[in-house]
């Protein structure tokens, strides 16, 4: 990151205390910090002005909840909820993640270097000035994208080309906006009830190239071999999964 780096040492520290240190700093005008020795700290990052974090460690849940145009990076794995309902920016870690990854998010990206747990991109959503993404770069587990209202979320699977758990059951059920691609295909017992099979078009493939192209540049990877291979499209069976259940329900009262 450019600019002067301030370090923080988060050893021992409450998460509170760690978190409204962060404010304080960057109140002051410091706009670019390390922290050290993180260990389960919640909330890092949670309504702090814009700027660019480092992180050495272990961060505890929540990581980049309601985040608003912040660059963080974690060398080390993160827990449960990272960018729950963020708003903007960025989160990148080169580790794996826990469940829940992108709860709601509204805007941003998150990158993953290895692998994400369960619900992934659940309730995802877009709106006309912003679409959120989500690229994990291993495998991911079930129920990815539940929910799904908007945004883009990418599989890649890397290093475990040919495997069949490249990615979990239950793929997108409930899904009713957005799109999910996986690199290598996915076998049809896997998806969710509500979604299905798309081509990729024009549209589609400028979007992975750009995802694909920035998350390869963070990571050290070729983004060429990474695109080389196919990619299976899911898009919501329809946009209003519930209606005939909430139409019927009111009509009988």
């Amino acid at each position: 990151m450019a600019g002067t780096m301030t370090t923080v040492d988060a050893r021992g520290l409450h998460y509170r205390d760690l978190n409204q240190r962060l404010l304080e700093l960057v109140r002051q005008g410091q706009r670019h910090l390390r922290v050290e020795n993180v260990l389960g700290q919640r909330y890092i990052g949670t309504g702090l002005p814009p700027a660019g974090l480092e992180l050495q460690g272990t961060p505890g849940e929540d990581l980049a909840a309601f985040m608003d145009g912040s660059i963080i990076r974690v060398f080390g794995n993160v827990q449960n909820a990272v960018g729950n309902t963020m708003n903007s920016g960025r989160v990148i870690v080169h580790g794996s993640a826990g469940d829940v990854l992108g709860h709601s998010m509204r805007g941003g990206e998150i990158w993953i270097r290895g692998n994400a747990g369960y619900r992934v991109g659940i309730h995802m959503k877009a709106s006309a000035s912003s679409s959120p993404a989500i690229v994990v770069g291993g495998t991911a587990g079930d129920f990815l994208g539940e929910y799904m209202a908007g945004g883009t979320l990418v599989v890649l699977g890397l290093g475990c080309e040919g495997s069949e758990r490249l990615i979990g059951n239950w793929i997108g059920t409930g899904m009713h906006g957005g799109a999910i691609f996986i690199r290598g295909g996915v076998q049809d017992y896997r998806l969710g009830r509500g979604a299905t099979r798309a081509d990729c078009d024009a549209a589609d493939l400028a979007l992975l190239s750009r995802q694909v192209v920035l998350y390869c540049e963070e990571f050290g990877l070729d983004p060429q071999e990474v695109l080389s291979a196919p990619f299976a499209k899911l898009t919501p069976v329809t946009s209003r999964p519930y209606h005939r259940l909430y139409a019927s329900s009111v009509g009988e009262l």
